[in-house]
């Protein structure tokens, strides 16, 4: 009975996901970035050098003693949102998805993940515009934000941002359980490797409940906490991942243009199917690409927004800065490391794309380490997965949030500690289940959270230009009226606690 009900769902899933990241939407996605790209005048390479100079140097200078917090606001600052949003993002998708695209899409797939990130570096930036643009703040000093928020208060579609919020939900439930499952199934792998001990299922309901123990603690503190500990976990686990890969690829150096030369041959490979104008091939190509650079690097989701609206700053283009080098970082560097790294270790025509990606994913830093890569390939995915549970904990917190909005405070506080009730219980739960459908079912509600979100920055994207401009006329010395808020109170608070800034600055 089980295995029909599985079947079913899987039937489901694999028609919507099919219609959600058919054509349509992936022309939506492309469509948007360059839409968005051309009205900010293709901020992300005018304005690249801005984008570093706005986020990670004052970072890596203000490590030295940060500045006082305002305790007016239940926020975190500019890099703890910014590391609750990457440690969302840089998941398992940067090393099994990028793997997975590979085996069943070709290595041409890895060049439609950089046109996505491309585009997507924009799509980012406008989202995290709009969303400390609209953001709310409650009477206990807390700011939420996120794709629902403008899609209610500046498209004014109240129906179509409920929407959002759902399928915001589901995914973060989603997203869980694709992480856990990497996690168990990594670690129940190492176990058997190591240990020789082959009872895989109580490895990972072990490993299960370990992960949900050890995140209901973080996921109590709230975005505060969760942020604390992804700013110390993010940038450990990039800089192991990173100096792993650079010594992997370095030991296969004249491997390299081979894997480059496939990468742009096999993006274009156009197989014709049917008598069909594109092939079969061309189009799995480009949708598997696209598909998991939007898993990879959510823009277009509307969902690591979320996180930097909770920032303390008060600048939206300042946050959306952040998101571009976000997109950078989780693409262009991870996601491309991953693949140099996978495509100069094997020789990818020797397989047929039936292979597990999660086992292909280890075998990758086994075969260049030995037993000491099965470790540390161990330590990392797990980091990387656990911290995008925990982000994913916020994202799904303040969808549920929204939903209830009208409800009295004390309601909406007991509802959304259900959800993470329920949250923390399914992270156990999913450990067990089969990882493909999960994953597929999760990248099918991507598909729908994403939909609402891209047609709301086509409608603003009039308004994401104009935030944009004013930002660079006031930098340049120009006297215009800030546009930091779309509420007038919010705005004129804003705007004298940047005045005061620059004073105490200058």
């Amino acid at each position: 009975m089980w295995d029909n009900i599985l079947s079913g769902v899987k039937s489901v899933n694999d028609f919507l996901n099919g219609i959600v990241w058919g054509w349509p939407v992936v022309i939506l996605i492309l469509g948007t970035g360059i839409l968005l790209t051309i009205r900010t005048k293709f901020l992300q390479v005018t304005h690249f050098g801005e984008s570093l100079n706005t986020t990670i140097i004052p970072t890596l200078k203000s490590l030295r003693g940060g500045k006082k917090k305002d305790t007016r606001l239940n926020s975190v600052s500019q890099f703890e949102a910014f590391s609750t949003a990457i440690s969302g993002t840089v998941g398992t998708g940067n090393i099994v998805g990028v793997v997975s695209a590979i085996l069943t899409g070709g290595p041409g797939a890895v060049f439609w993940m950089w046109i996505s990130a491309f585009f997507g570096m924009v799509t980012n930036y406008s989202e995290n515009v709009l969303g400390l643009y609209f953001r709310k703040r409650d009477k206990d000093g807390n700011l939420s934000g996120g794709a629902f928020y403008y899609i209610a208060n500046g498209l004014r579609w109240k129906w179509l941002a409920y929407c959002a919020a759902v399928f915001c939900t589901f995914a973060a439930i989603g997203m869980s359980g694709v992480q856990t499952n990497k996690i168990s199934g990594t670690m129940a792998q190492t176990v058997s490797h190591f240990f020789n001990f082959t009872d895989n299922w109580t490895v990972k309901l072990v490993v299960g409940i370990i992960v949900a123990a050890i995140a209901a603690v973080i996921i109590i503190g709230g975005i505060q906490r969760i942020g604390k500990v992804t700013s110390m976990l993010v940038p450990f686990m990039s800089l192991l991942f990173i100096i792993m890969a650079l010594i992997a690829i370095g030991t296969h150096v004249s491997n390299i243009p081979n894997a480059f030369g496939m990468i742009f041959s096999k993006a274009f490979n156009l197989q014709a199917a049917g008598g069909g104008i594109m092939g079969y091939t061309f189009a799995q190509v480009i949708t598997k690409g696209m598909a998991r650079g939007v898993f990879s690097n959510e823009a277009g989701l509307g969902s690591s927004v979320i996180a930097h609206s909770a920032s303390e700053t008060r600048e939206p283009v300042k946050q959306g800065l952040w998101g571009v080098f976000e997109v950078f970082f989780d693409t262009f560097i991870i996601c491309t490391l991953t693949a140099l790294t996978f495509l100069t270790t094997f020789d990818v025509s020797q397989f047929t794309g039936t292979e597990a990606d999660e086992l292909m994913s280890m075998s990758m830093f086994s075969t260049n380490f030995g037993d000491f890569g099965t470790i540390v390939f161990s330590i990392i995915l797990p980091l990387f997965a656990f911290t995008t549970i925990i982000a994913w904990s916020y994202y799904g917190e303040k969808a549920i949030e929204f939903c209830f909005g009208w409800t009295k405070d004390n309601h909406r506080k007991t509802i959304t500690t259900v959800f993470k009730f329920v949250y923390v219980l399914l992270i156990a739960v999913s450990s067990t289940i089969q990882g493909d459908l999960i994953w597929a079912i999760d990248d099918t509600f991507n598909g729908l959270m994403a939909v609402p979100n891209l047609i709301c920055l086509i409608a603003l994207n009039g308004l994401v230009a104009k935030i944009t401009k004013n930002y660079f006329d006031r930098k340049r010395g120009k006297k215009v009226e800030p546009m930091l808020s779309a509420y007038p109170d919010m705005n004129e608070e804003f705007k004298h606690d940047i005045m005061t800034e620059n004073a105490g600055m200058s």
